[in-house]
């Protein structure tokens, strides 16, 4: 069993963007319960580790020094600066009093993870409130404050360390890809609902990087309604043979569960068994393992697919039947889901056919035929 270190803090589900707002916090506050209340803390593998909060000198690995200090100033609620120069306001990216401190936590478990990944201390690392993969270098942007990926990538390539990031949220990784779109020092991959129908409008197939990172950066866009099956044909297509040529020390990962097909921000099909295969597959594909958090908006499924995810790192399984407890406060009976969309017979043949198709384009534009 790998040795596994589940990062966390209460401070991370103690504010947010407001009770109107998708984010929801108390989605990590019931993966946490819904872990504990299983033992996975308790495994003699598993290291439950407190978040650090981002250094500002960290922080600048990404992220201009005059962003930073815009977000601590709006954290404290100055108020005659522009905020939408940005990224901020009413909608997607709104001020929160401590927004600066809870979202340098969740970059700082990043650090923290690239750190104990290097010491050799562990060889997974599961900081569940990242993954915000959206944020630019100057301005937030899809719920993003902070992106911790491309920081913690930077800080791993300081130490001499070959990456690869691989995306597996709805939305495209476009602050991530963007970090690295000119450079062949990260493998970026990311998988995501067709960006001609949803956010950011990123992550077509012709997407390949530029300069030294022409190769480099690699988009399999699907279309709305895919399911396990055709998701997993992708992944399998494109993934395993990507990461075999680039030969990672260390794979980054960002496991939005956003995919769910009943997620409310999105359009594909996926289950929680589907979920597991790509898990499972990971698992498999990374040496060493920095897993992300980041997309997931049914506050019934992200719990379970989170769950589900750090027993495959962990290496221990779960009951099917949810804690008592756990279903006393929030509802739900089963860890995995007991049903899946109906697709129509000709649904799924479009489907199919559609996948098959961006799986020869990627396939091609990256010479793996």
């Amino acid at each position: 069993m790998r040795r596994a270190v589940f990062l966390c803090s209460a401070e991370v589900w103690a504010r947010g963007h407001g009770p109107q707002h998708p984010l929801k916090p108390d989605r990590l506050k019931r993966t946490f319960e819904l872990l504990q209340e299983l033992g996975a803390f308790d495994a003699s593998n598993v290291q439950l580790v407190e978040l650090r909060q981002a250094t500002e000198q960290e922080l600048a690995l990404f992220h201009t020094p005059e962003y930073i200090e815009v977000v601590q100033a709006l954290s404290r609620g100055q108020a005659d600066l522009p905020a939408w120069r940005y990224g901020f306001g009413p909608g997607d990216n709104p001020l929160f009093s401590g927004m600066y401190e809870s979202e340098a936590l969740k970059a700082g478990g990043a650090i923290q993870a690239a750190e104990m990944l290097l010491a050799g201390t562990c060889d997974v690392a599961f900081n569940f409130s990242g993954g915000l993969h959206h944020a630019g270098p100057a301005a937030a942007s899809g719920f993003c404050v902070f992106n911790d990926a491309p920081v913690a990538i930077h800080w791993l390539r300081q130490q001499g360390l070959r990456v690869a990031y691989v995306d597996i949220d709805v939305h495209h990784g476009d602050g991530v890809q963007a970090a690295f779109y000119d450079t062949d020092q990260v493998l970026t991959i990311s998988l995501h609902q067709d960006p001609r129908t949803l956010f950011p409008g990123t992550g077509f197939a012709h997407e390949t990087g530029e300069g030294k990172g022409r190769g480099y950066s690699v988009n399999v866009p699907l279309p709305p309604g895919t399911n396990d099956e055709a998701y997993l044909s992708a992944f399998r297509a494109i993934v395993p043979p990507m990461l075999e040529r680039y030969d990672p020390d260390l794979v980054v990962t960002q496991l939005g569960v956003d995919t769910h097909f009943r997620d409310p921000l999105a359009n594909l099909a996926l289950t929680t068994r589907g979920h597991l295969a790509l898990f499972q597959e990971l698992d498999r594909l990374a040496p060493r393992w920095l897993a992300l958090g980041g997309g997931g908006y049914a506050l019934e499924v992200v719990p379970r697919s989170w769950t589900i995810a750090f027993g495959v790192m962990c290496g221990h399984s779960w009951p099917d039947e949810l804690p008592e407890g756990y279903r006393a406060r929030y509802g739900g009976s089963w860890l995995n889901d007991h049903e899946a969309p109906d697709l129509s017979p000709r649904l799924r043949g479009q489907i199919d056919q559609a996948v098959a198709s961006v799986i020869s384009e990627v396939r091609r534009l990256h010479d793996l035929e």
